[in-house]
């Protein structure tokens, strides 16, 4: 049976320092920034989701979450993939214990793209036809992450014609100071408008005028020229 530290090699064959520098560069890891004293080895996704897909249905969730709590983000990442994918594989047993799993591990969790890449498909999901409520009390927490958590979960809602807790959440987040949390509303709200342009308009037209720059510019980057000069004026 293959162990975390299996996946380490596997992983550690691919890597590259000069994509290890420039990760750790676009993932703002430096002092004072949000990603700090991460640690990267230098493994693009695309690689990281063979390894994934290779080990998750062999690799036990133990083992899983002794790859998820390395100080590597791409041990890190790669855990999380497999989680999502053991998750949506998994009987409801499993997807309880994985949901879970999760909620306990939300300190690792910590770089947007490991959220974007696992929240939706596993926080999102398991809350489908479950309350809400954690999702909610997410968006007020202290942590940069867990905030944008909770507006990230909301982007597997959306795809399943559900916009009203994306849309209930972003008003939580409208005077949330951070940049990550004004892109991933802004992200979340553009997906909205593909679906239903109507209600993300009538979210707008309440609170363009008070919403963070950025915030608003990606919600209407796929807006008529137009339209989004009237918005950004």
């Amino acid at each position: 049976m293959p162990t975390s530290a299996e996946i380490k090699r596997t992983l550690a064959s691919y890597s590259s320092p000069k994509q290890a520098a420039n990760l750790a560069r676009f993932f703002k890891c430096a002092r004072g920034q949000y990603g700090e004293g991460d640690k990267f080895i230098g493994v693009k996704v695309p690689q990281q989701r063979v390894v994934a897909n290779q080990y998750y249905a062999v690799l036990p969730l133990s083992q899983i979450a002794s790859l998820l709590h390395s100080p590597i983000h791409e041990h890190r990442l790669t855990a999380l993939l497999m989680l999502v994918k053991k998750y949506e594989k998994g009987e409801d047993k499993e997807k309880q214990t994985i949901f879970s799993r999760y909620l306990k591990n939300l300190r690792f969790i910590n770089n947007w793209d490991l959220v974007d890449l696992s929240a939706p498909r596993i926080i999102g999901a398991h809350l489908q036809n479950r309350s809400k409520r954690l999702i909610f009390q997410f968006s007020h927490s202290k942590s940069l992450f867990i905030r944008r958590i909770s507006i990230i979960s909301t982007l597997f809602f959306i795809k399943q014609g559900d916009v009203k807790y994306t849309l209930a959440i972003a008003k939580n987040l409208l005077e949330d100071k951070h940049d990550l949390i004004h892109k991933a509303v802004g992200w979340m709200l553009r997906e909205v408008g593909k679906r239903d342009l109507k209600e993300e308009e009538k979210f707008l037209q309440l609170h363009y005028k008070k919403m963070p720059r950025t915030m608003l510019r990606y919600a209407i980057e796929k807006f008529p020229g137009v339209k989004r000069k009237f918005y950004m004026s």
